[in-house]
């Protein structure tokens, strides 16, 4: 029997002001089926969840939730359409605990029932499968269970028609399959289910469905049974490209930076970094793997004088005078005039690095502003390395010379990374570059700094995907509360050893079966 169609889009158009997101866009999702939506950068995809959830309202077109025609100006309007949205980044209160997150904002004529609405929210979780505990607090929670509080929000409000947006970007892979196994038993209960993500390998293990968009035109919906990576990527941008990282091998490998027993407190007191060393060494990738929020950050900026150290030294040894150099007592301006780059791409990309009102041309300048009279004041230079990054890494721009928020998220990225890599470093730090990233455009970073490692620059790498990681990473290092759980090689290690030891807690001496040393 024909699963009924749960929601239809017809010749959807939404356009702002010159630029146009979605042009006539028509798909379909049945009841008790799971759709991905794949798309480069700037393909529309998010735009046109919004819509259907009530974020935006199109400016043509039209909408048929189970065959009838609606009309969705709001939030509100999606949700009494049983519509509800997942975002990436979570609306939750953190003072409040699960199961308050979940009733917040509803409006209950018999009054606010606790003990009620929990035994509702231990129901929803016994259905799908969840681990939830209604009372925890949500700054207690890991980054999975805070999604599962989202998830369950939309059900327990009754939601037929689900959309998560990149609902896997920080969960390990024991998580991911978690999430799946929940997902494919909502799938069987007859719920419509769609998931914006740009990692293929889950789009083909998990969805029933795959719609394409291609800069903001529906290219077509395939089954996921009669397709693969190849033909998807050509679907979405429109010719044959390699996805293949091509690994080189170390050569001539010597010790770059050197971290010796490093701990850090944040403002709050708590100690972010316990005790972690670690050799970088050039010519080669050192990836850095770990559940959000275990120490990645702090560990890269402590490297680039960005955070305080209690204890512990960062060495690096200068490949043009032989010395090794303590980085300890310098500022982030000394550290970088000796070669080390940090090119960290935080959820606000506008935060950290470029300024969103200058143009791409004066935030290539933006490194060279305190030299004084120099050529970059020129903007000849600068002008040429903008040109230069705009068309290697296939920057959507109307000019060098657009001011920077006025691009889109993805695109800003490119600019930030191109910009480090452009630098000429000893070390790179890349702290997620492709986050938000479609895969041609990824693809690219990763060739980039396979490059740099080729031209014998450090480079360390923190990921959020454990298969790039392992195909691009020569050895890849898991931290977890802080500290190092341990060392694995990156050409011979498995998704599931770095998940395990993702979830591990101190130090410990591990070693697998191939004898790797699981501590440094």
């Amino acid at each position: 029997m024909e699963q009924k169609i749960a929601l239809e889009l017809k010749n959807i158009t939404k356009s702002f002001g010159s630029v146009v997101a979605n042009k006539n866009v028509s798909l379909q999702v049945r009841k008790g089926e799971i759709l991905s939506i794949l798309g480069e950068n700037g393909s529309g995809k998010t735009t046109l969840m919004n819509m259907v959830s009530g974020i935006y309202y199109p400016d043509s077109g039209q909408m048929f939730i189970d065959g009838q025609e609606v009309e969705i100006a709001s939030p509100k309007d999606a949700f009494n359409y049983k519509i509800g949205m997942i975002h990436q980044h979570f609306k939750l209160v953190d003072v409040f605990s699960a199961a308050e997150n979940i009733v917040l904002g509803l409006e209950d004529e018999k009054g606010f029932d606790l003990p009620a609405y929990v035994e509702k929210i231990k129901e929803i979780t016994e259905q799908y499968g969840f681990e939830l505990d209604p009372y925890k607090k949500i700054y207690e929670m890991s980054v999975s269970e805070k999604q599962t509080v989202e998830i369950i929000k939309v059900l327990f409000r009754g939601a037929d028609i689900l959309i998560l947006d990149e609902p896997t970007a920080v969960l390990t892979p024991q998580e991911t399959l978690k999430l799946f196994a929940v997902l494919r038993n909502m799938r069987e209960s007859g719920k419509a289910i769609i998931i914006i993500t740009h990692k293929l390998h889950e789009v083909l293990s998990l969805s029933d469905s795959v719609a394409v968009l291609r800069k903001g035109e529906y290219i077509g919906t395939v089954k996921t049974a009669e397709t693969n990576e190849s033909q998807l990527t050509e679907m979405m941008v429109g010719k044959k490209i390699s996805l293949n990282i091509e690994r080189s091998e170390p050569v001539n490998c010597s010790d770059r930076i050197v971290v010796d027993k490093i701990s850090c407190v944040n403002r709050e007191g708590i100690k972010v970094l316990d005790d972690v060393s670690f050799t970088a060494r050039s010519g080669e990738i050192l990836g850095i793997a770990g559940i959000a929020g275990s120490g990645q950050r702090e560990l890269l900026e402590s490297i680039a004088g960005l955070q305080h150290l209690t204890s512990g030294e960062v060495l690096y040894h200068d490949p043009k005078t032989g010395k090794e150099e303590r980085l300890r007592d310098k500022t982030p301006l000394e550290i970088r005039q000796m070669g080390v780059r940090l090119a960290f791409v935080p959820e606000d990309r506008l935060g950290m690095g470029l300024v969103g009102n200058m143009d791409i041309v004066d935030n290539m300048m933006l490194r060279s502003y305190k030299k004084g009279k120099s050529v970059f004041l020129q903007r000849k230079a600068p002008k040429s390395l903008a040109d230069e990054i705009i068309d290697r890494l296939e920057v959507v721009t109307p000019s060098a010379n657009t001011p920077v928020r006025r691009l889109s998220g993805g695109n800003v990225q490119k600019i930030l990374v191109g910009r480090e890599i452009a630098s000429s470093p000893t070390v790179l730090m890349a702290a997620y570059p492709v986050r938000g990233l479609d895969i041609n455009s990824s693809y690219t970073i990763y060739n980039l700094l396979n490059e740099q490692k080729q031209k014998g620059v450090a480079v360390i790498f923190v990921g959020e995907d454990l298969d790039v990681l392992l195909e691009l990473c020569d050895r890849i290092l898991v931290i977890g509360g802080g500290k190092i759980a341990g060392t694995v090689d990156g050409r011979t290690a498995t998704k599931e050893e770095i998940g395990l030891l993702m979830t591990k807690t101190g130090h410990g001496d591990i070693s697998d079966e191939r004898g790797v040393n699981t501590n440094e």
